[in-house]
């Protein structure tokens, strides 16, 4: 499997102009390439990654000397990107590939693994030299390539390694979870994880930096100081957020089997304007992707069942009890259950996740053995 490893990096002053012209010489030749190749399209023609690099690379020296400022990656790979992203949108996986900005869109460039080295704490960058990096590479493999990126005013390094995959670890249990707004989640075993709310914790100074930025003269050099400052709050919170979510899902892979949660339509449900700064402040979106990414990973199973019925459903006797999303107690008048909301929610989730799995083994005993 390939990792990637991501680490800030802390360039001279020298070395961040160098970075921002391989940044910005990559994106003039992705714009220049996917105007190129519209253009061919249009007239009928079948544009490739290799033919238009090598028309670029015919007229490169008389009319763009200066892309020979920076390492030959910056305006080699925005090629081959190009042809990733029109495979695809044309398979239907992507939206068409747009031009780059570059105002809004992150400044980045790419380094093949015969372009750079690694030594301690630093990479060394063709004609540039050795830039510091704040850790070394924890991962030990092939190392099969790096992308320098610029988030607020920060350069980071994702270096990917190729590393032998991970033998599984079977763990015979099974749980059910139910994400929330009160609790971020609840399993069916009844344990709850608070919600960190890291939005609202930092709206306060969020409010203030915002304020700041909008007093300040437009195209002054204060205005962009501020833009910094609050693009670094901003990204603190972003951090914060997948770092919560990367923890939990590590864990729920670490002690269970299989793995059981609801598919939820989470671009629908922030229509509702009184619950969507809450459910985006939440993080449902990503902590689902890293528990699938996770799952993939140490070949745990990982199973979405359908949102209908899992919160009025009685989890012991399947009695349907009709209730507000205020009342947060199910109390079932067949049997008499009184449980937390959630937690009823959850032991359905989990239910409803190996009934679909007995239905498509037959009923193996060990499908069952995974509930206790």
């Amino acid at each position: 499997m390939i990792k990637a490893h991501k680490i800030r990096l802390h360039p001279t002053p020298e070395q961040a102009v160098y970075f921002a012209k391989a940044a910005g010489t990559s994106r003039f030749v992705w714009n220049w390439a996917l105007a190129e190749w519209n253009r061919q399209y249009e007239d009928g023609e079948k544009p490739t990654a290799l033919k238009l690099k090598k028309q670029f690379n015919e007229i490169r020296r008389e009319q763009f000397p200066w892309t020979w400022e920076v390492t030959k990656n910056a305006s080699d790979q925005p090629f081959f990107d190009l042809g990733k992203a029109f495979t695809a949108f044309f398979e239907g996986r992507a939206r068409r590939p747009r031009f780059k900005s570059k105002k809004r869109s992150k400044p980045s460039f790419y380094l093949a693994n015969d372009q750079f080295e690694l030594g301690d704490h630093s990479i060394w960058v063709p004609k540039l030299g050795w830039v510091n990096m704040a850790e070394n590479l924890r991962f030990v493999g092939k190392v099969t390539g790096a992308r320098l990126t610029k988030t607020a005013d920060w350069w980071f390094v994702s270096i990917q390694v190729e590393i032998p995959d991970a033998i599984p670890v079977k763990k015979p249990t099974a749980v059910g979870i139910d994400v929330g707004l009160k609790s971020f989640l609840t399993d069916s075993q009844g344990n709850t994880i608070a919600n960190p709310r890291h939005y609202r914790k930092a709206a306060k100074r969020l409010k203030r930096l915002q304020r700041r930025h909008s007093r300040k003269q437009k195209k002054s050099a204060n205005r962009k100081k501020a833009r910094k400052a609050l693009a670094k709050q901003h990204l603190k919170v972003q951090r914060q957020r997948e770092d919560f979510a990367r923890k939990q899902a590590n864990a729920l892979v670490s002690s269970h089997d299989l793995i059981a949660y609801e598919h939820l339509q989470i671009r629908n449900m922030v229509h509702n304007r009184k619950l969507a700064k809450s459910i985006h402040d939440a993080g449902w979106g990503i902590f689902l992707q890293w528990l699938a990414h996770y799952g993939f990973l140490h070949d745990i199973s990982v199973v979405a069942v359908p949102a209908h019925y899992t919160s009025q459903k009685c989890s012991d006797c399947g009695t349907m009890v009709q209730k507000s999303l205020s009342m947060r107690t199910h109390i079932c008048h067949g049997c008499g259950l009184v449980l937390d909301r959630d937690h009823n929610a959850a032991k359905n989730i989990l239910e409803k996740a190996l009934s679909s799995i007995r239905g498509c083994t037959g009923g193996h005993p060990e499908t069952d053995r995974l509930a206790l």
